[in-house]
């Protein structure tokens, strides 16, 4: 079975243009979308077009590869990559925060074992005292970030970076010399 074709009469709603469209814009045909997005009229389908908001990277060159990260700030031989922008590394100034703080105290490992040949010892042995000697086992604990900061070209950039222990600081420190050295060349 095959349904009759429409009616091609001007009265049809189908056949004629829609007067009067609220959301008709120039360059584009009636209700305001585009008819074919491939088409090439600037509006949002236009690979060159931007409405605004955040603004893609602009062309990285082929050999600039990324030489070291600190943080969210990535490093090349020519420039600095921060979520703030892209600077040249030339003339960048580089600061490098300590805000760690190291603390020491019984090892959580000593309690343990202390606790445990205490009651294991005085059970059995009845020298449970000796386990005492544990808590004598000592840690140190590394808390806090190491903050650096970059700036040049108009572009500041500050990133955390939580320590770990007091490598994670010497470790800091020798990649932004690193970038220092990159910046003064």
């Amino acid at each position: 079975m095959s349904y009759p074709p429409p009616p091609s009469d001007p009265d049809d709603p189908y056949n004629r243009p829609f007067q009067n469209d609220p959301y008709a814009q120039p360059g584009m045909p009636g209700g305001g979308y585009p008819g074919d997005p491939s088409a090439d009229f600037g509006g949002p389908f236009d690979p060159g077009f931007q409405t605004g908001g955040w603004q893609g990277p602009s062309e990285q060159p082929q050999n600039d590869a990324v030489l070291t990260t600190i943080g969210d700030i990535a490093i090349t031989q020519t420039s600095v990559i921060t979520p703030a922008g892209r600077m040249p590394i030339k003339g960048s100034t580089w600061t490098v925060t300590d805000v760690t703080h190291t603390t020491q105290g019984v090892s959580q490992t000593g309690i343990i074992l202390a606790v445990a040949s205490v009651v294991v010892g005085i059970w059995f042995c009845g020298i449970g005292l000796l386990g005492l000697l544990f808590l004598l086992m000592k840690e140190e604990k590394t808390t806090g970030n190491v903050q650096v900061t970059v700036q040049g070209s108009g572009v500041y950039h500050s990133t955390l970076i939580p320590a770990h222990g007091p490598q994670t600081v010497v470790q800091v420190t020798q990649s932004v010399n690193y970038a220092r050295s990159l910046a003064a060349t």
